[in-house]
């Protein structure tokens, strides 16, 4: 199995990066990676304003993913994430987040992780469920900074994104260049705070290009629900996005009219929100396979 190390980073999702792999389509990868921090903050004593914020949200990789052309699509299945530290990273701060307008001082707080705990302020347990933050692939257009969600994936801070989820992505270059990075111990929806546990750790994913496929990606599928993931200026734009998707995709793979599928989802369907503390706003919208299985869709 091909590793790809903490070292090899990018800042930005692009068609220029320069991919640290190669493989093939099919192939399990194991991806270490840094916090978001790129683990520049080892204790509470560390100084807030001696960060350098131009080391945010690094993605390891790209790798290259053998014959994933433009139209096509990268299945990519979350086998493993595993983290690889005893203590989460947080840190508040004016400006930062849903309310930090409210604060006055930046703070940063190390979280210690027990067994399958997070050890949270005043004395709260609560249960560890790592996940992604930072996943996807070049753009087909300019740059995008790993800290900007997109329609390529990037920041999208998803927590349904963990251990045996599939992501569906575009591809939009030539072999895909997919990285990922920003491993959260948990986080809740909205990330209010604008930061989950952050932590360092490895994840293994199976890479599959998928030929002749349309879907609205990015998409993520569970062992019980389909998601329609979107992101946007706005968070009415990103819910209506996702929506959308959700509605069109149904009416493509089933004999349902599009106003019968928006029906359908204002009664089995859940729109929630992803993380609103990134430069775009991001949103899912929740299918049951359940539901979709009594329409004959199927995915996976």
């Amino acid at each position: 199995m091909e590793r790809i190390t903490h070292t090899q980073v990018v800042y930005a999702m692009s068609r220029e990066n320069v991919p640290v792999a190669e493989v093939a389509s099919g192939s399990d990868v194991c991806f270490e990676t840094c916090d978001c921090f790129s683990d520049q903050i080892a204790s509470e004593q560390a100084t807030f304003t001696a960060l350098d914020w131009g080391r945010i949200n690094p993605a390891t990789g790209p790798v290259y993913v053998k014959d994933a052309q433009p139209g096509d699509l990268l299945r990519v299945e979350i086998k493993r994430i595993t983290p690889r530290s005893k203590q989460a990273v947080m840190v508040t701060a004016p400006g930062l987040g849903v309310i930090g307008d409210q604060l006055q001082q930046p703070q940063i707080r190390i979280v210690p992780l027990e067994a399958d705990h997070a050890l949270l302020p005043g004395g709260v347990r609560w249960p560890l469920k790592p996940m992604i933050g930072v996943i996807g692939v070049a753009p087909a257009g300019e740059p995008v900074p790993c800290g900007t969600p997109d329609a390529h994936g990037g920041n999208m801070d998803c927590k349904i994104i963990t251990e045996g989820c599939v992501l569906w992505l575009p591809v939009n270059v030539s072999g895909a260049l997919f990285a990922l990075g920003d491993l959260h111990a948990a986080m809740g929806d909205g990330e209010v705070s604008v930061c989950g546990l952050e932590i360092p750790g490895e994840v293994v994913v199976n890479l599959q290009v998928i030929k002749q496929r349309q879907l609205p990606t990015p998409m993520v599928t569970t062992a019980d629900t389909i998601y329609t993931l979107a992101s946007a200026l706005t968070l009415d734009e990103a819910a209506q996005l996702a929506t959308r998707n959700m509605a069109q995709f149904v009416a493509d793979n089933s004999e349902l009219t599009l106003a019968d599928a928006i029906n359908l989802l204002s009664i089995t369907g859940d729109l929630q929100i992803c993380q609103v503390v990134d430069p775009l706003k991001t949103c899912r919208f929740s299918l049951p396979r359940s539901v979709a299985a009594q329409l004959n869709i199927q995915l996976d």
